[in-house]
Parts: C-alpha cells; sequence; structure tokens
C-alpha cells in the first residue's frame, strides 16, 4: 500500500523554514531540513519541533550521509525531497551575479539525490528566470530526467495571490510524483486576499513610527528612515501614491534617479490590492514599494512575515531587522506549501 506510511519529507535549502511550516501544516512529516547558512538555524528549530536542522553545504554533502542519518530508503514511495534553492543567479531583477555564481549549479547538485533516493514526489520551487534559461540552469535535463524514470511532471510559473497568498509573487513550482500515472498539483483559489485581509489595525497591527523596535515575540519592528525619507512619505499620497508625487521637488528629488528608474522604489502600498512580491529589501522603502499603505514607514518584519503567510507565532531569531527580513523574503509562503502538502497526501492516499 502506498499510503501506509505518512509522507514524509526532507527539504533541501530550508532557509527560515517557510517550506517546512506549511508542508507540516499540510499534513507531512518534515524530517529535516537542511541548509548552509548557520544564520537560520535558531529559527528553523525553535519553529518547527520534530524537524532536525542540518547544517551543510549540498556540493559537500554524500547522499549515502544523508541516508544513514535520517535512516532514509531508497525507491520510497512516501518520501518528498524538496529543493527550493536560494535562485539570485536566475532572477530577472538586475543585480551583480558574482556572489551568487555558485548558486546556478544547485538544482544540478540536488539532483544527485534525487536519482540516488528515487522519492516518490519531489518539489522544485524557484525564481521565473529558470524556466526562461531552462538549459543553462539545469532545468531542461533535470525535467527529463525525471520522466525519463517515469516521473509525471506538473511544472509552470504560478502566482501566488492565486493559491491564498495576499502578494503578487510570481515562482517557478514543480511537482513531480512517479505513484500516480497523471501528474498531481494545488487547484487555485478563487478568491484573492488582498493587503487590508490581513494587515492594519483591525488585524492587531498597531500605528507605529519609524525605528520602532518591539520587544514582544510579534515582532513589530520596523526600520528607521533619515528625516529626508519621512518627508518624502508625508508628501506620497496614502494607498498607493508613489515618487512621482514629488519627482520635482528639489528638495526631496532622488539624485541618482533624475525622474525616470524604477517606479515602485518609495511606493505606498495599495489596501484592496495584493502587495507587492516581498523580496528580502521589503523593510527598505527604497528598494520597492514597501511604504505602508497609510503610515510614513517601511513595512515591520511582523507585517513582511505576514504577507509571506507565516503564522503571527513564528518568530525569526536574527540580531537585526535585515537578517530577519532575509529569512522571509527568501521562503516559500508557508500557505502555498500546505496546499502542496495537501495535494500529495490526498493523491497518496486516492492511489494507496
Amino acid at each position: 500500500m502506498k499510503n501506509s506510511q505518512q509522507i514524509k519529507a526532507v527539504d533541501f535549502f530550508c532557509s527560515g523554514g517557510g517550506m517546512t511550516c506549511g508542508l507540516t501544516q499540510g499534513g507531512v512529516s518534515v524530517i529535516a531540513g537542511i541548509d548552509n547558512d548557520p544564520a537560520c538555524q535558531k529559527t528553523y528549530e525553535a519553529n518547527n519541533p520534530g524537524s532536525k536542522f542540518i547544517l551543510a553545504d549540498v556540493f559537500d554533502l554524500k547522499e549515502a550521509d544523508l541516508a544513514k542519518t535520517l535512516k532514509l530508503k531508497r525507491n520510497d514511495d512516501s518520501l518528498v525531497l524538496i529543493g527550493c534553492s536560494p535562485c539570485q543567479f536566475w532572477s530577472i531583477i538586475r543585480t551583480d551575479k558574482t556572489k551568487s555564481m555558485k548558486s546556478k549549479n544547485l538544482l544540478i547538485e540536488f539532483k544527485r539525490f534525487v536519482d540516488y533516493f528515487n522519492p516518490g514526489y519531489v518539489l522544485v520551487e524557484n525564481v521565473p528566470g529558470i524556466l526562461a534559461k531552462k538549459d543553462s540552469s539545469g532545468l531542461g535535463s533535470f525535467v527529463s530526467s525525471l520522466e525519463k524514470k517515469g516521473y509525471k511532471v506538473h511544472f509552470d510559473i504560478v502566482n501566488m495571490s492565486e493559491y491564498g497568498v495576499p502578494q503578487s509573487r510570481r515562482r517557478f513550482s514543480l511537482l513531480a510524483t512517479r505513484v500516480h500515472d497523471k501528474p498531481i498539483f494545488p487547484e487555485k483559489i478563487n478568491k484573492r486576499l488582498s493587503v487590508q485581509d490581513v494587515l492594519g489595525e483591525e488585524n492587531g497591527f498597531d500605528k507605529i513610527k519609524p525605528g520602532h523596535r518591539d520587544q514582544t515575540l510579534f515582532q513589530h519592528s520596523v526600520a528607521n528612515l533619515t528625516e529626508k525619507n519621512v518627508l518624502r512619505l508625508k508628501k506620497t499620497p496614502k494607498n498607493g501614491g508613489s515618487w512621482l508625487d514629488w519627482a520635482k521637488d528639489p528638495s526631496l528629488k532622488r539624485r541618482s534617479y533624475a525622474g525616470d528608474g524604477f517606479k515602485d522604489n518609495y511606493g505606498r502600498m495599495v489596501w484592496d490590492k495584493p502587495s507587492p512580491t516581498i523580496t528580502t529589501k521589503f523593510f527598505s522603502i527604497s528598494n520597492g514599494r514597501f511604504a505602508h499603505p497609510e503610515e510614513n514607514r517601511a513595512l515591520s518584519i511582523r507585517e513582511g512575515a505576514t504577507l509571506q503567510t507565516f503564522p503571527k507565532k513564528y518568530f525569526f531569531h536574527s540580531n537585526s531587522i535585515a537578517g530577519a527580513a532575509r529569512m522571509i523574503g527568501n521562503a516559500v509562503p508557508p500557505q502555498f506549501a500546505k496546499l502542496l502538502g495537501q495535494t500529495i497526501i490526498k493523491a497518496h492516499k486516492k492511489h494507496g
């Protein structure tokens, strides 16, 4: 019986645990998360009891060693391997790729483990750019290899706002199974959540000033702003205003942009729409449309985490707002991961 055992998973490149959190909510037993960043360990372990954190670089990790450490069997129909590798190299955002050069081969390294364990299910989540460059990213050969081994593969560029996440977040998502005769994937959710559905005073977010530090587990802490940036926000209309509203003010004008450039920088979010993509820089108004819809400040740590659908009791262990934001922005939204987990469990039981 394929469903005689609970679905279990190993979360490669787990970061602070967004995928693990969501899969657990969906009923999957996540045995372990693997990451090479020690800054993620405390957050992962504190919020995901029962899931072991393995501090390791996947380039150095051996398949047989992982099997022994986690007591994993090969050809296990109830095993899920997850590869949500850091993806800056394949991002369409125009940034210096030098630092992320090594990450471009992470999917190829993950494939070693898929080939070795031959799990019942494989999950991959990444930036859309990995599909646009499927040959050089290794995605094309990865999918071909899965199909040759009998996996039914579904992959697409999905917008998380169609799956219960109050955020416009386009991602590449792949779900493969070798224990079913047809591909499986979560169904879309008709109702799209907006910023107003999850943020604001009625949702437990008190009004705060720039630089506010929340000493409680709620972490409604926000980065400080320069005096000039406070003035800029005061001139930015509430509920969706942008820097164009003060672009010609000589005292507020951005020297480096001279009236053009990224239109969303310094912009406010809109109450009745999903938020823009929550990146690792969501705490900074100069890095996107990350200003509060009404208050003259950027998003707080908890607000960013909530737009990513982390539970409000999920605590991010970090000595800085930037460190916490990095884990939040890099995460797979737990809500989407929950749907993936539920989809796998439902299909597994049906074909048991």
